[in-house]
C-alpha cells in the first residue's frame, strides 16, 4: 500500500477511535466483505478487519461457482434452493465481470435408481441417495427451474439420449444412459470480487475504514484493540461486533469472552489441470457426476485450465490444510472412470488449494447432509463487553448478498436506523456500467483504446479481468507496456497499478488474491522475480524485503498448492532456502 493509501486510511481509523464506530465486522472473506457494503450503503460507520487479506481464507477456497444448490434439493432445504438461485441470477446482472453462465451436463447412469432413497432422505435418513436415476433428475431439474425463474437470464434445463450424449462427448463413458443439460454460474476471480466489496463499502461511506493483516489483541470494557501489521494498535468502541471469521468463529468468539461450538467444518479440495485435450472435449462446459461412492464431483472449463473438485471431509484446523495425496487419487480415479477415453495424471496438476467450510456446528455421521444454508445467532451484551455479537454462520458463496441483507437489516434493527436502498441491483466494483452485448464491449473497447493509447485487444484483456476498472488501469499502463518475462499477459505497470490501490501489503496478495497468476499455475520465478522488483520499486522495499517476500510465495506455492518455482540465486541467499 503506498503512503498516500495509508495515510488516507489511518485518517479514517483516527476519525473512528475518537467518534467511535456504529459496526465492527471481524473477518473479510465474503459474507463479512458483503455485510460491510450493505451496512456502508445505509449510512452507518463500519470498520472491517481482517487478521490476513482481504478473501484469503475459506472464501479464496471454493468450487469457483456461483450456483443454486441443485443437490441440496434432496436434504429438502427449498428455501435455500429458491435464494440461491435467485442470487445467481442477480450476480450475473450485478458482476457481469467476473460471473458467467456455464452449461452443466450430468451423466445420468440409469432411469429408475435413488427414487425410494431420495424419499428416504426427504424423510430424515441419515444416508445420501445414490445412483440418481434419470426420472429422479428431471424432477429435480424441473424443481430447479421453477426456483430459478425470478430474475432468470438463462435457458432451462433439457434431457438428451445416450446417443446424443455419445455423440457430442465421445471420450464419456459408454455406460451412461441418457444425459441432463441445465446452466449454473461460474465466477473467475472469487478474491478480487471480496475485494471491490470491500472498496465498494469504503466508497459509500467516508466514515468507515478496513484494514488488512489486523489481529484483534485485547477485548474489555467495551473496547475493542488491534494490532496491524505497518502501522499502530487501532482502539475503537463499536455500538455492535459481527463475528464474520468463518472457520475462525469460535476462536474469535473466544477472544471476545464468550465460548461458543458454532462452527463443525469439512474440507473441500480441488486441483486445477492443464490439460488442452480435456479442457477442449468439455466445450466451455461443467459436467456434474457421481464419484463411484455416490459424492457428487464437477470438473469445468476454468480460465482454460480443468478445475476438478471437489471432497468433503470433515476438518477442523483451517490454519492447517491442503490437498493430499489420497484426495488427488480420488480425483483420478473419478475422471478415469467418467472420461476413460481420455489419460489424466499427476503430470497435468500445475496447481492445487483446500479450504475449510465454515458449516454449522453438527454430528452428523454423512457430512454431505450437514445443512448448507446461514445463520445469525446472537450473544447479547453482558458485563464487561457492552455490546452485542452476531456470528454469520454457514452460508455459500452465491448467497453472500442475500445474507448481508438479513443481518444488515437485523443490525439496522438493533441500532435503530432503517434502511436507504436495496444492495438488490447494486453492480458490484468493475461491474457497474459494465457494457451488457458483444456489440458494447466492442464500443468500450474501442474508446478505451482510443483514449489510452492501448490496442483494443489489450483494453478488451483488461476489461474481461477487472471490468470497468480496467479504464484507469489502463491509464497508467499505458501503449507497449513492458510485460512479465513469462506470464505476457500481466503489465508491469498493471501490477504496480494493483499494488499501489488494492491494500496491497505482501507480494503474496497480488499472486494469490488480487490476479490469478498462482491459481492458473501461470507463476514462474522469473516472473515472481520481475514482479518482487517492481512492486518493490512501487512500495519501497529494500532488497532484503523483496528477497523474503518472493521466497515467502515461493514456499506457499510449493507447500500447499502443489507448485514449484525456481527464483534466481539473488533472491534466494543461503540463510532463506526451505
Amino acid at each position: 500500500m503506498t503512503t498516500d493509501t495509508a495515510a488516507l486510511m489511518d485518517r479514517r481509523l483516527l476519525g473512528l477511535e475518537q467518534e467511535g464506530v456504529d459496526v465492527v465486522i471481524i473477518g473479510a472473506g465474503i459474507n463479512g466483505a458483503g455485510l460491510f457494503r450493505d451496512l456502508c450503503e445505509q449510512g452507518l460507520s463500519c470498520l472491517i478487519v481482517e487478521k490476513s487479506d482481504y478473501g484469503a481464507g475459506t472464501s479464496a477456497a471454493p468450487s469457483r461457482l456461483i450456483h443454486g444448490g441443485l443437490k441440496y434439493l434432496e436434504t429438502g432445504e427449498f428455501g435455500l434452493v429458491a435464494q440461491s438461485t435467485r442470487e445467481r441470477n442477480l450476480l450475473l446482472k450485478n458482476a457481469p465481470h467476473c460471473v458467467e453462465p456455464l452449461e452443466t451436463f450430468i451423466p445420468i447412469f440409469s432411469w429408475l435408481r435413488g427414487i425410494p432413497a431420495a424419499l428416504r432422505t426427504l424423510a430424515g435418513s441419515k444416508s445420501a441417495p445414490r445412483s440418481r436415476g434419470a426420472v429422479l433428475i428431471k424432477i429435480g431439474l424441473s424443481m430447479y427451474d421453477f426456483y430459478g425463474a425470478k430474475f432468470r437470464v438463462m435457458p432451462r434445463h433439457r434431457m438428451i439420449s445416450r446417443r446424443k450424449a455419445l455423440a457430442d462427448m465421445p471420450h464419456l463413458t459408454p455406460k451412461i444412459a441418457a444425459g441432463g443439460f441445465y446452466h449454473d454460474a461460474k465466477i473467475s476471480r472469487p478474491e478480487r470480487l471480496v475485494y471491490e466489496l470491500v472498496q465498494d463499502g469504503l466508497a459509500a461511506q467516508p466514515l468507515s475504514a478496513a484494514i488488512n493483516r489486523a489481529s484483534l489483541v485485547r477485548s474489555e470494557d467495551g473496547k475493542l484493540t488491534f494490532s496491524r501489521e505497518g502501522g499502530g494498535p487501532v482502539s475503537v468502541r463499536p455500538r455492535l461486533v459481527v463475528n464474520a471469521a468463518g472457520p475462525w468463529i469460535d476462536q474469535v468468539n473466544a477472544a471476545l469472552g464468550e465460548n461458543s461450538r458454532l462452527i463443525g467444518g469439512t474440507k473441500g479440495s480441488h486441483i486445477i489441470l492443464d490439460h488442452p485435450e480435456l479442457v477442449a472435449s468439455l466445450k466451455g462446459r461443467m459436467i456434474y457426476f457421481e464419484a463411484d461412492d455416490g459424492r457428487i464431483l464437477l470438473v469445468y472449463d476454468y480460465l482454460g485450465r480443468a478445475m476438478v473438485g471437489s471432497t468433503d471431509i470433515k476438518a477442523d484446523d483451517p490454519d492447517n490444510v491442503r490437498c493430499e495425496e489420497e484426495e488427488i487419487d480420488y480425483f483420478l480415479a473419478s475422471l478415469d472412470a467418467l472420461l476413460p477415453g481420455l489419460k489424466v495424471t499427476r503430470d497435468h496438476i500445475v496447481y492445487a488449494y483446500s479450504g475449510i467450510r465454515p458449516l454449522p456446528a453438527s454430528d452428523a455421521a454423512n457430512v454431505g447432509l450437514i445443512s448448507r444454508d446461514h445463520s445469525a445467532p446472537w450473544l447479547e451484551p453482558r458485563a464487561g463487553r457492552s455490546f452485542p455479537v452476531v456470528s454469520l454462520v454457514g452460508g455459500k458463496w452465491t448467497t453472500f448478498r442475500g445474507f448481508a441483507e438479513e443481518v444488515a437489516d437485523a443490525v439496522l434493527a438493533r441500532l435503530g436506523a432503517t434502511r436507504r436502498r436495496s444492495t438488490e441491483t447494486l453492480p458490484i466494483g468493475g461491474g457497474k456500467d459494465f457494457p451488457q452485448d458483444a456489440a458494447a464491449r466492442r464500443r468500450w473497447c474501442e474508446t478505451a483504446a482510443r483514449e489510452t493509447g492501448a490496442s483494443t485487444e489489450r483494453a478488451g484483456e483488461l476489461l474481461a479481468r477487472y471490468g470497468t476498472t480496467a479504464r484507469a488501469i489502463l491509464a497508467a499502463e499505458g501503449p507497449s507496456a513492458p510485460r512479465l518475462p513469462d506470464s505476457r499477459s500481466y503489465s508491469l505497470p498493471e501490477l504496480v497499478w494493483v499494488a499501489c490501490q488494492e491494500h496491497v501489503l505482501h507480494l503474496s496478495d497480488i499472486v494469490f488474491r488480487r490476479t490469478t497468476l498462482a491459481v492458473r499455475g501461470d507463476l514462474t520465478g522469473a516472473d515472481l522475480a520481475a514482479l518482487a522488483d517492481v512492486v518493490g520499486d512501487a512500495l519501497g522495499w529494500d532488497d532484503d524485503r523483496r528477497s523474503r517476500e518472493a521466497v515467502a510465495v515461493r514456499d506457499d506455492l510449493a507447500r500447499n498448492h502443489r507448485r514449484t518455482v525456481v527464483l534466481p540465486a539473488s533472491l534466494t541467499p543461503a540463510d532463506r532456502t526451505a
